[in-house]
């Protein structure tokens, strides 16, 4: 009887210290494992995934979120204009930042053109905007790709499998769109800083966005032990969205948050 209550306890303990992780580390295999089968629920329940001859590959915006959940988050380094008097053409560096370590992780390079297959109408900015994308997903892929793979998905970024050649019978395919994740209203004001990833038929336009020192700073804020996991999750899958001007914005907006957080939880003391 009491050898039968002992492990009841240990069993009720286990769900409590399940319940309470928040984010995971990388190193560990348990926690991972406990990622795996979080990260599966995300995409399915959000549609992150492309389906090229029936295999399932997981959008970008499912590989950030399974970075975001072990502190690693994607800096946008460079974007470099190689095109020629024929050919439209964008190279991207991503390198991945270990919020815990202060350290880089990990990095990605894509190119994007528009000799690709689909994309003899985009305009600039789409490849640009690609070029960017795709370094992210290849930049999670180098390392986390057995962490997709354990979530029961291909480990290759859906965005590489639109090159030219890799999809001869996938013409009609549609990546599903992210459904946004909530913000609390605290931090509602900087997330509106955030743009929408623009379409293919919006108007080309010289956009300067925000610098690394710029991401540098929203993130150390965002690292705040007053900001939940949930706000910070929203705004670094959006990070390398922002321009110049709604970089300031946040920035601003999310130091006033911690502040009138930090205020409150002063005079609740």
């Amino acid at each position: 009887m009491e050898t039968a209550m002992n492990e009841a306890t240990k069993t009720t303990k286990n769900q409590v210290n399940k319940t309470k992780v928040e984010s995971y580390d990388i190193s560990r295999s348990d926690e991972t494992l406990h990622l795996a089968t979080d990260l599966a629920k995300f995409i399915k329940d959000n549609k992150l995934t492309t389906n090229v001859q029936g295999k399932e590959f997981v959008n970008v915006e499912g590989w950030q979120y399974a970075g975001s959940r072990l502190g690693i988050v994607p800096i946008v380094d460079h974007v470099i204009n190689v095109s020629t008097e024929t050919e439209i053409k964008y190279q991207a560096k991503v390198t991945l930042f270990d919020l815990r370590s202060g350290h880089i992780v990990g990095a990605g390079f894509a190119i994007c053109s528009n000799k690709e297959q689909g994309k003899k109408f985009y305009q600039e900015f789409a490849i640009m905007s690609m070029a960017q994308t795709r370094a992210i997903g290849k930049a999670y892929r180098n390392i986390l790709a057995w962490i997709i793979r354990a979530a029961g998905y291909e480990p290759t970024p859906a965005e590489e499998m639109e090159y030219g050649g890799n999809q001869p019978e996938a013409k009609g395919v549609v990546a599903t769109p992210a459904q946004p994740l909530a913000a609390e209203p605290a931090i509602a004001a900087a997330m509106k800083a955030v743009p929408a990833e623009p379409t293919v038929a919006a108007e080309a336009s010289a956009v300067s966005y925000a610098s690394a020192s710029q991401k540098e700073e929203i993130i150390r804020l965002l690292n705040h032990p007053v900001i939940t996991r949930q706000e910070k999750t929203k705004m670094l899958l959006n990070i390398n969205r922002l321009d110049e001007e709604r970089a300031t914005q946040a920035v601003a907006k999310l130091r006033k948050a911690i502040d009138d957080r930090e205020n409150g939880q002063s005079a609740a003391a």
